[in-house]
């Protein structure tokens, strides 16, 4: 039982640093982020953040991919649930724009892109894409829901799910410089609806 209960705690401990150095990423970036930053953050010793990660870097990896296991199981769950097709796609553009627009400036993007244009090896291309097939097979997924609801044609919903992720990571690379508007992404949005081929 003891050992249950450590464990219990080593989780926990772990839980509470990657919390932590979420909101650390999110307000500096990748780039300019220090263990002592973390370390402040979770009011952790130095000795105890290295029982768990050796590096700035495996923080920020735990951190997207605990982000990214989460991130898209709302959408999963109601692509599941059958939810109307409409609403949910609705409801996916929704939240993209409000990230856009909204949350820039405290979220994991900026981090994010820091992370992957300049990490290079193997290891870092694999994280890198694993990411974008994540976002693009969610993509997908809400398209083959629109399919057995009867609303779109089996078409080219691969190369429709891969456009839709290439036009959002291309909107959020102009948040993160400055050079979104609600217009531009409306335009983007409306495009994309266009793409559809709906029955």
């Amino acid at each position: 039982m003891s050992n249950k209960t450590n464990e219990e705690r080593k989780q926990i401990k772990r839980e509470n640093i990657l919390k932590g150095a979420r909101q650390v990423f999110g307000r500096k970036g990748l780039l300019d982020v220090t263990m002592k930053d973390i370390i402040d953050e979770c009011g952790i010793s130095r000795g105890g953040i290295y029982l768990y990660f050796d590096s700035v870097d495996a923080i920020f990896v735990a951190v997207i991919g605990q982000r990214s296991s989460r991130k898209f199981d709302g959408i999963r769950a109601e692509v599941k649930a059958n939810r109307p097709f409409e609403e949910l796609l609705a409801k996916y553009f929704a939240e993209h724009k409000d990230r856009l627009l909204n949350q820039v400036g405290n979220s994991l993007l900026r981090a994010t892109y820091e992370y992957y244009y300049t990490h290079n090896s193997a290891a870092d291309h694999a994280f890198q894409q694993a990411q974008i097939s994540s976002s693009q097979q969610t993509i997908y997924a809400i398209l083959q829901l629109g399919v057995t609801q009867g609303i779109l044609l089996e078409q080219h919903l691969d190369e429709l799910a891969e456009t839709f992720m290439l036009i959002i990571e291309g909107l959020s690379v102009l948040a993160i410089t400055g050079a979104i508007t609600e217009k531009r992404i409306n335009d983007q949005i409306n495009m994309m609806q266009s793409l559809l081929p709906r029955k």
